[in-house]
């Protein structure tokens, strides 16, 4: 307790050069719960994406997505917070727990003020507010539940880990859809360079309901593809949309020097953060992408030959990976870096995507193997984009990864993370 007093009272100016860390990592994926769940089946490729079991699909043109499947909520989450939490939200707290463990926390070591909440939402909680709107229009307004006032909103995971965690520190959320989880692990950072001790930070994120499924579909981006193994394929010349899926991953972040006196094990350091907007359709602007991973790298004080992998941010659609390739080719050169895409697996998790990715990243690190790209049989510009495909790629010495987000609207966001 005493070095989290200490973080929190040192000077302005050491606190704004403090180095983020993380040292603990919670997952709920499609394709596993807790870290090493997940990586093992990250590295033995096993893709979720499947038919849509939550609800009926059969009026719609999209049917597949990644759904986190035996989910029993009963079983992580108290009966009084049952009927007041969105799926995401009982999703979130999991993750909060599973990483607070993984960080070696137990609760009363948490600091009340300097430990905070940071994380991102696309959507709220869809699905909770699809289920009170139908009973507002089909029973009446005394039907609708009084949770509804909060339960849907953007800031409930943050609110809701805040309170079941007594952490009255620096919080928020952010909103910025698929880029939005690099974007609050940034403001973590922020946090922690300002001087809080500890946040919890990352997203999980989805809205797999009919009320969510025709607001993404209003994009044009989903694939209507029933074959889950060709649905979602970035940087393939059969690529012809997107998948969603449900997830993502908070993070522990401390400050080096308290993570260090407490005896924690880092797995890295939030090196590098930038973010920019696309200009407006039709201007001719040149997209923001490749800026932001330039204002990333430089805020890192890295040079592109240092990068060792890079974590994609993988539309699936032609002209979105057509701008990718673009700007890893203007930054690195053809073929200059590895690149993967292990979302291939799950399907875009929206906000919890990039969260996830630097997970994943974290854990490549630390095991120096880059995980694969799953299901790319013919790629769309192999002179160009050096694709980790179909098995991992053993990578001694790997120490920094840069991890791509990118949301719908122009968002772009690029984090760098870095071995210790």
């Amino acid at each position: 307790m005493k070095s989290f007093e200490s973080s929190s009272s040192r000077t302005a100016s050491a606190a704004s050069t403090a180095s983020a860390v993380i040292t603990g990592i919670g997952v709920v994926a499609p394709n596993g719960f807790g870290a090493q769940n997940y990586w093992q089946s990250v590295l033995a490729g096993w893709g979720t994406i499947g038919p849509i079991t939550s609800f009926d699909t059969a009026s719609y043109p999209v049917v597949l997505g990644g759904e986190i499947l035996d989910f029993d909520a009963e079983a992580h989450i108290s009966s009084r917070l049952l009927p007041q939490t969105d799926r995401v939200t009982q999703l979130s707290l999991v993750a909060a727990v599973e990483a607070l463990a993984d960080a070696g926390m137990a609760e009363p070591e948490l600091p009340e003020f300097s430990a905070g909440v940071v994380t991102a939402s696309s959507a709220g909680g869809f699905e909770f507010g699809q289920r009170e709107l139908q009973a507002l229009w089909g029973s009446g307004s005394k039907y609708v539940s009084a949770y509804q006032s909060f339960a849907w909103f953007y800031a409930v995971n943050s609110g809701q880990i805040s309170i079941k965690h007594n952490l009255r520190g620096p919080s928020g959320v952010l909103v910025s859809d698929d880029a939005g989880g690099l974007d609050a692990i940034a403001q973590a950072r922020r946090q922690v360079r300002r001087g809080s001790g500890l946040l919890i930070t990352g997203a999980v994120d989805g809205s797999l309901c009919p009320w969510g499924w025709v607001a993404q579909m209003a994009s044009n981006r989903l694939s209507t593809s029933d074959e889950p193994d060709a649905a979602y394929l970035p940087f393939d010349q059969r690529a012809n949309g997107q998948v969603l899926g449900e997830g993502g991953a908070l993070l522990v972040m401390e400050n080096a020097e308290v993570a260090a006196a407490r005896g924690a094990r880092a797995y890295g350091e939030i090196a590098g953060y930038a973010a920019t907007f696309d200009p407006r359709p039709g201007s001719g602007g040149e997209p923001g992408l490749l800026r932001a991973a330039q204002m990333a790298l430089h805020d890192a004080g890295l040079e592109p030959s240092q990068i060792g992998a890079v974590f994609a941010d993988a539309s699936g659609v032609a002209d979105g990976d057509r701008d990718e390739v673009r700007a890893l080719v203007s930054l690195f050169g053809a073929r200059g870096v590895p690149v993967t895409a292990p979302k291939t697996m799950t399907g875009r998790l929206a906000s919890g995507g990039g969260p996830l990715d630097v997970a994943t990243a974290l854990l490549a690190m630390r095991h120096e193997c880059i995980p694969p790209t799953i299901n790319i049989t013919r790629p769309r510009w192999p002179e160009a984009l050096d694709l980790v495909l179909d098995t991992p790629r053993p990578a001694p010495g790997l120490a920094a990864v840069l991890v791509l987000g990118r949301g719908y609207g122009g968002f772009n966001s690029a984090i760098v993370v870095r071995a210790l």
